[in-house]
């Protein structure tokens, strides 16, 4: 059966680490909302004569973030439609509250969780430390605005409760803080369901 494989979490988290190690073995179309959206984002707040790394501010939120989870979402849709699977990273903040959120996506192409299977890796690390160090380290432009406002960034590192009608068996909170090494991505197999082959 097709996934549809969500790698969502705060910042610094390691969503899309962990997904590029479940493509490097499995496959699927890797849908990284953030590379999706930079070219359009950058062009969008470039000609408003914003800083077109900024990804924080009001402006942002209004014009650019919508955006991105609707490219995001179509490109997965359309592979789903050809029967591929498709992993999906992106925090998702606002989406995961809504419980019928997914229903309405899976509809736009006449599906349902029955018909692709959905599971929801919630990753996250284990303290506000550990996130502080990661950000830190991969020294993105896109990060400044975060490290300076640590205080006001903070709240959106909370671990979020899932709302989407899903069974709570295909809803996983990931720590993500240790290595990922081959047990532990055999763990993530018997979540998604896949024996160490790669086979359904």
């Amino acid at each position: 059966m097709r996934k549809l494989l969500f790698f969502i979490g705060p910042a610094g988290a390691g969503k899309t680490t962990l997904a590029a190690a479940w493509a490097r073995r499995y496959g699927g179309a890797f849908l990284d909302m953030d590379t999706l959206l930079r070219p359009a984002a950058e062009a969008i707040m470039t000609l408003a004569g914003q800083d077109p790394t900024d990804r924080d501010s009001p402006f942002y939120k209004k014009h650019c973030r919508d955006l991105g989870y609707r490219i995001t979402m179509d490109a997965a849709l359309e592979n789903l439609k050809l029967g591929l699977d498709a992993l999906v990273i992106g925090p998702f903040t606002r989406e995961s509250e809504d419980s019928l959120w997914l229903a309405r996506e899976l509809a736009r192409i006449g599906a349902d969780a029955e018909s692709v299977q959905v599971r929801v890796l919630f990753v996250h690390l284990s303290d506000e430390a550990a996130y502080y160090e990661r950000i830190q380290a991969r020294g993105s432009a896109l990060d400044v605005w975060k490290l300076d406002n640590w205080a006001q960034f903070r709240p959106s590192l909370a671990r979020r409760t899932i709302k989407w009608e899903l069974d709570p068996a295909h809803i996983c909170y990931w720590d993500n803080s240790a290595p990922l090494t081959e047990e532990r991505l055999a763990e993530l197999a018997a979540f998604i369901e896949v024996d160490l082959n790669g086979t359904d």
